[in-house]
């Protein structure tokens, strides 16, 4: 542990205890708090639901879009994307007209809660399953003090000391690169995560995962049961050492499919070439980014942006006409109510009904990766997570005053006294 630390560590305006045990946030990515709720049901998750009994239990809302990004860079900052200014996988960008990845740390407006912790004297350890996160998430960490460790599952087996605070991850734990569509990368992070508390013994971590498993596979279906199973070992053992651990979520998922299996999809590009001509409108889709075999670049959150001569009232309106469209907001209304950057967002914003999915054009969606019905997420019905504490704090208030992004102000907060064990 840290020597000479504060008593407070205060960033983007919010004042953290700092911890006199480990603080430790566990984001499942995709989890419906129904995965957790079926793998205990099954008996296969005993610390969790011991955990359960012993700690205190509410239910959180993530960031609009429920996507990873804007979820994982607010649950880092301990803010919305108004102050953190990532608002999505996958953005356009109008000075230069190109659409582009917003895993680049030049797109983030707020230091991390990991940055602040280190300037402070924390030593602290992020663990990422995929590296789109990892750049967004270690910016402003400096790794030549033995004080900061960053990775991703995904590039384990190139890191540098340098430039993540440690070499060959993949060889130092013992384990293989993963496979990047496989529960095997998120197996990866609660490993590493294991063996970083023994050894590194940080005073804040961070373990992120992929939901590949969410995307493909329902709560208590027998290969979603056996990733929470898998889970629960290494947080048994995570909770044995003495940490205080918040576990969470990014988003949560729902089924998006036609009986038939196939996806149910509202193509809003095509509606929009159709009323105002094509291409004079441009869709975005935020959930787009490399890794898009399990999803297709299909979820339930999309902005456009309108040409100069439409009229916006009458399109919002046409789109609040078609079939699964639960929200249409034009930018202002849009960026109040989810607390979004403005500059960020197109003219309107749209949100489909639980199990529809809204996409460009017919034709610009590769689906046939897509083995089984789809899966998705982005919009109101995915917004609830998990967030269990594994200590008592009676005064946590639950959803929707309860955000994702509180989660390590929660875990120093439940660490200020010291180890529970």
């Amino acid at each position: 542990m840290s020597q000479h630390s504060p008593d407070t560590v205060r960033v983007n305006d919010r004042d953290y205890a700092f911890p006199k045990a480990p603080a430790i946030v566990i984001c499942l990515d995709g989890c419906e708090p129904a995965y957790l709720d079926a793998a205990i049901a099954a008996g296969l998750m005993p610390a969790l639901a011991a955990i359960k009994a012993r700690g205190t239990v509410r239910t959180a809302h993530s960031v609009i879009p429920s996507f990873t990004n804007p979820n994982n860079l607010s649950i880092a900052t301990g803010r919305p994307p108004s102050v953190h200014g990532i608002c999505g996988n996958y953005l356009y960008d109008s000075e230069t007209g190109e659409e582009v990845l917003m895993n680049d740390p030049r797109f983030l407006r707020a230091p991390t809660v990991f940055e602040g912790f280190h300037d402070a004297g924390a030593k602290v350890a992020v663990v990422t399953a995929k590296d789109k996160l990892r750049a967004l998430l270690g910016h402003g960490l400096r790794f030549d003090e033995d004080r900061a460790v960053c990775f991703s599952a995904e590039n384990s087996d190139t890191t540098t000391k340098d430039e993540h605070g440690l070499d060959n991850a993949s060889a130092w734990l013992g384990m293989a690169v993963p496979e990047v569509y496989s529960a095997e990368l998120s197996e990866f992070v609660f490993a590493a995560g294991v063996k970083l508390l023994a050894e590194f013994k940080p005073d804040l971590m961070y373990l992120t995962t992929t939901d590949y498993v969410q995307h493909k596979h329902a709560p208590g279906t027998p290969q979603a049961n056996a990733f929470y199973a898998m889970f629960d070992r290494y947080l048994g053992q995570l909770d044995a050492i003495g940490a205080a651990i918040v576990i969470t979520g990014d988003h949560g998922m729902k089924p998006k499919h036609l009986a038939d299996g196939s996806p149910d999809v509202i193509y809003a590009q095509d509606l929009l070439d159709k009323w105002l001509g094509v291409a004079a409108a441009r869709v975005i889709l935020p959930i787009t980014d490399p890794y898009v075999v399990h999803h297709g670049a299909l979820g339930g959150f999309a902005t456009a942006y309108l040409p100069e001569d439409a009229d916006g009232a009458e399109v919002m309106a046409r789109l609040r006409a078609v079939e699964g469209i639960e929200l249409v907001l034009d930018k202002a209304t849009a960026c109040a109510r989810f607390e979004l950057p403005p500059d960020r967002i197109g003219d309107i914003v749209l949100l489909s009904t639980v199990n529809k999915v809204i996409g460009t054009s017919a034709h610009r969606h590769d689906l046939a990766a897509l083995n089984e019905p789809l899966r998705s997420h982005g919009g109101l019905n995915t917004q609830a997570v998990p967030f269990i504490v594994n200590r008592v704090l009676p005064d946590l208030p639950d959803a929707p005053a309860l955000r994702n992004f509180d989660a390590f102000h929660t875990a120093a907060l439940a660490a200020r006294d010291g180890p529970a064990n």
